[in-house]
Formats: C-alpha cells, structure tokens, sequence
C-alpha cells in the first residue's frame, strides 16, 4: 500500500464485512485511491494557470457567446457520491474574450473536488467575471445526483 488513501479503504471494507484479501477485492484498496485521487483532483489546479494565457484583450466583439453541453462529473460533499451533467455558460464580453476549451477545463477544475451543485455554479460564474470581466455571465448547471 503506497498511498494512504489504501489503508482506510481496505478498513472501510472490513466494517462492512468484506473479506479484503478476496480476489475481486484485494486490489480494490488501491484502485479507490487511485480514483478518489482522480476525482478530488481540482485541489491540486488554480484556474489562473489555466486562464492566464487564454483571455484576449481589445477583443472588439460584443455579441453573447455561449458554451453549451460541457459534461461534468463531481463528488457531492455530504454523501461522497457522484453528481454529474451538463454545465452552459453564456457571457457577454467586454473588450476581452477567453479561448473557449478553457470554458470547458474551468469547469473541470471546480468539478473535480467536493462540492455542492450551488457553490460549484457561483465559483465558476466568479471566476469567469474576475478574468474575463464580462458585462455579464451566466451559469446553469443541470445534474443528476446519487444522492437523492
């Protein structure tokens, strides 16, 4: 067991009453840590790196512009159990515009930790409105949750 993620899954299973050293489940340790790391991994991303070069300014361009269908995938915070949908944003720019997969990888960035469908919305409608400083954004988020 190398990470320590591994031992905490492995006790995890025994409170439930699984045999740990069974075939299907004596790798299942590492495989959870592995995807908790994944999945939590938002933690270890700041959006500035991923938007510093991607905001273009004395961008004459005043229409909306819109990104619609980005998938997602997150862990709700008070379960632990996956959230997933589709996430469109629509701005309206202000002399500045962004690269449009950095829309997408934004979304990914506050996807990937623990999080409430609420706050994940507000932290990436904000974060759009600190780098591009549009007129205006706009959030939806449509999920489905495992929790409910």
């Amino acid at each position: 067991m190398n990470d320590p993620i591994e031992p905490l899954i492995e006790g995890l299973l025994r409170e439930v009453g699984e045999d740990v050293d069974r075939e299907g489940l004596s790798q299942t340790p590492g495989r959870v840590a592995r995807s908790m790391r994944y999945l939590t991994s938002g933690y270890q991303q700041d959006a500035r790196s991923v938007l510093n070069n991607a905001v273009f300014e004395g961008e004459d361009y005043d229409e909306m512009v819109v990104v619609r269908d980005i998938e997602f995938y997150s862990l709700c915070e008070h379960h632990m159990l996956p959230f997933f949908g589709k996430c469109h944003i629509a701005y309206l720019p202000d002399k500045r515009i962004i690269g449009l997969s950095k829309v997408a990888r934004l979304v990914e960035i506050f996807s990937r930790r623990l999080q409430v469908q609420e706050r994940l919305t507000t932290q990436i409608a904000q974060t759009m409105q600190e780098w591009v400083k549009p007129k205006g954004v706009g959030v939806v988020m449509d999920a489905s949750h495992l929790c409910m």
